[in-house]
């Protein structure tokens, strides 16, 4: 069975720091690519960042250069590093994986079920 379990999450004040985790098993998870997503009330899920197996990472605009995606493969988990965090930066936030087979199919996605951050002015 896939799982991803979140942690990290809490409330801080703008300008405060957090990092998350995703913890993954039943994966060969060296050959997947994993990303962080939020969801914020009434907003649509959006794409955070994400890190292909070979380590390419990509940043949505409104966290570039504050937020730093990584994974540890001996650990099998991500970690999203996020700074100077904003009250726009309040949402639930997940954990996902997932990667091209042969026919252009998909393995996955899994999702995680989030962790909450709470930015406070």
């Amino acid at each position: 069975q896939v799982q991803l379990v979140e942690s990290g999450g809490g409330m801080v004040q703008s300008g405060g720091s957090l990092r998350l985790s995703c913890a993954t098993s039943g994966i060969i998870f060296d050959l997947y690519s994993m990303a962080w997503h939020r969801q914020a009330p009434g907003k649509q899920r959006e794409l955070v960042a994400s890190i292909t197996s070979g380590g390419t990472t990509n940043y949505a605009d409104s966290v570039k250069g504050r937020f730093t995606i990584s994974r540890d493969n001996a650990k099998n988990t991500v970690y999203l590093q996020m700074n100077n965090l904003q009250p726009e930066d309040t949402a639930v936030y997940y954990c996902n994986t997932g990667r091209i087979i042969s026919g252009g199919r998909w393995r996955g996605p899994y999702w995680g079920q989030g962790t909450q951050v709470t930015v406070s002015s």
